[in-house]
């Protein structure tokens, strides 16, 4: 028999414990207590006996993953674009001037105002000075009652159109105020709508502006699955492929029931992660009972799916039917039983540092 490669040695005595799994999956695998043990065996491979391991089940739910913060800036004015300051793909801080709208009517009217303002207060001063006089004169028995009501109400009525005069003036400058689309918070310009010249009508899309700092995963779960989540939970979160975690923002009955709704935060303070991608959530739930082997050791032929089992000196094909991946290894659904052995080549052997490590 040729001696054995290094990288077979040293996977010899295999066991994969609660860390092996957890280093291979991250956050995605969950903690077990699978024991598989291997032998020397035919030159180029290894022997593997199976046994029953005690996995927490994972349950799945997809989602996508949308920018926390995402606006469509409108305006609420009927008026044309003078002028778009930003392209998509912008960078903008909060509060940048975006879009510019023709205002020269509302600054028409806010001049009235300010002229109704001017004459409110004019009318004010002289009610106030005709009141002044008037109540001296009543003092000194020099004016009828009559006469020193009059000028209060006079009084009265000025001071009601000086604060109607000035609502007005502060209107028009509210109005004045829709035509400078902002942006809301800092981010980047998803969307641009208008075109200089275009003409903007109230709550017609202008630009849309998107901050991917924070992604918001958002899926529907069962009750089982709902009932193990609280606020600030962490969970493992796949999005178009990248692992990561994310934290359990809160969980919501849907109002025909049945399904609750799970949403997750998940940081982007990179931008890595897609906007708009897919996403996976894997939800913690019960425990159950699950054989695992590598994954190198499945072979495949066609639709068929099996593993070279080890029996009384005889070497078998059996075929199986997988389930789950956890990291280097495969779970076993049926054609395998706890006990049995399986042949894995010694070129797929697990390197130090992966699922598959060795315990002195």
């Amino acid at each position: 028999m040729t001696s054995m490669p290094i990288s077979l040695r040293s996977a010899l005595l295999v066991l994969i414990a609660v860390p092996a799994i957890a280093a291979c999956g991250g956050d995605n695998t969950p903690e077990a207590n699978a024991t598989v043990t291997t032998t020397a065996v035919a030159p180029g491979y290894a022997e593997f006996a199976v046994v029953d391991s005690i996995m927490p089940d994972m349950n799945e739910a997809v989602g996508t993953a949308a920018p926390l913060l995402n606006s469509t800036l409108s305006t609420k004015l009927m008026a044309t674009v003078t002028a778009v300051h930003v392209q998509a793909g912008d960078v903008v801080r909060e509060g940048q001037l975006l879009v510019s709208l023709d205002v020269r009517d509302v600054d028409a009217r806010s001049a009235q105002a300010s002229g109704g303002l001017a004459a409110a207060e004019a009318m004010l001063a002289d009610a106030e000075v005709q009141t002044a006089r008037m109540r001296a004169l009543f003092a000194d028995s020099a004016a009828p009652k009559a006469q020193l009501d009059a000028a209060e109400a006079g009084l009265a009525r000025a001071k009601a159109a000086v604060a109607s005069a000035r609502g007005g003036v502060a209107e028009a400058a509210a109005v004045r105020e829709y035509g400078s689309v902002r942006a809301p918070f800092s981010g980047v310009v998803s969307q641009r709508f208008v075109d200089p010249g275009a003409f903007a009508a109230p709550g017609a899309p202008l630009v849309a502006v998107l901050q991917s700092g924070t992604l918001r995963v958002s899926a529907l779960v069962p009750p089982d699955a709902a009932r193990a989540l609280k606020r600030g939970t962490t969970v493992s979160v796949a999005i178009e492929g990248a692992e990561t975690v994310g934290t359990v923002e809160g969980v919501v009955a849907t109002p025909s029931g049945g399904l609750f709704t799970v949403n997750v935060l998940v940081k982007n303070t990179d931008g890595a992660l897609p906007t708009g991608g897919s996403a996976t959530l894997r939800l913690p739930g019960a425990t159950r009972s699950v054989r695992l082997v590598p994954s190198a050791a499945v072979v495949r032929e066609g639709d068929l799916t099996g593993l070279q089992v080890r029996a009384n000196g005889v070497t078998e094909r059996r075929w199986i039917r997988t389930g789950r991946n956890y990291g280097e290894l495969v779970e076993v659904l049926s054609g395998l039983n706890a006990g049995d052995v399986v042949l894995v080549p010694d070129s797929a052997a697990p390197a130090e540092g992966s699922a598959l490590t060795e315990r002195s």
